[in-house]
């Protein structure tokens, strides 16, 4: 399907539309291929068959930008939206193109989106790159509608997590009298005891730093016009 041909005429336009094409085919990269290549998969934001790809996939066969909308902030929607419609401008120039132009709004789709979640942009990962446990059954836990699994994963991992750095703890606590250097060592492991759950605590009851919030979740009320 060929999106966003729009007339246009030999003046002015053509010159920026050419600058255009130009300045996306330069910043696009190798990575064409991956994302043409990219299939349906639960995975994490910044791979090529992760949610945000999907959604990027989807938006521009529609040409509508309102599928990756909800992966960024409302301040970074201009952006979007203007990243958007040159994609489209430049993709039916032919396949090359089309691939480049389509990477390139993919990589400034993640780098916002990631952005928004105070996390850094490295680039793309390729299709089928390795995902945290937690965040595939997170995943999986949505496509099937049941939380039993990654509840039953999240909590296996987080007692086992505890128990290990109790343990040590217990154990090295026994001579933490003894010497500086077995007291030193109880300190050490009473403190990675004590940071471990209280990260877990934290985390669980939304009172610590932690994964940053979705974009603009105070904003899902209101939604986009």
């Amino acid at each position: 399907m060929r999106l966003g041909n729009r007339p246009i005429g030999r003046s002015r336009s053509m010159t920026r539309k050419g600058r255009t094409i130009r300045s996306i085919l330069a910043s696009a990269g190798a990575l064409a291929v991956a994302f043409l290549a990219a299939l349906p998969a639960s995975t994490h934001c910044d791979t090529l068959d992760g949610p945000v790809a999907l959604a990027a996939q989807a938006a521009l066969e529609k040409g509508d930008v309102t599928p990756v909308l909800k992966w960024v902030r409302s301040g970074d929607e201009p952006e979007i939206r203007a990243a958007f419609a040159r994609t489209l401008l430049v993709r039916g120039k032919g396949p090359e193109a089309k691939a480049l132009a389509d990477t390139w709004f993919l990589e400034t789709l993640v780098r916002i989106h990631r952005a928004g979640e105070g996390a850094p942009f490295t680039g793309l990962k390729p299709v089928g790159s390795p995902v945290d446990p937690a965040v595939r059954a997170a995943d999986d836990a949505l496509a099937g509608g049941s939380v039993d699994e990654l509840l039953a994963l999240v909590t296996k991992e987080a007692a086992s997590g505890i128990r290990k750095r109790f343990q040590e703890a217990s154990e090295r606590k026994k001579h933490a009298e003894h010497n500086v250097v077995a007291g030193r060592a109880y300190v050490a492991a009473y403190v990675d005891l004590v940071h471990f759950v209280e990260r877990l605590y934290q985390d669980a009851t939304g009172t610590g730093g932690g994964h940053a919030e979705a974009p603009d979740e105070h904003e899902h009320q209101r939604g986009h016009e």
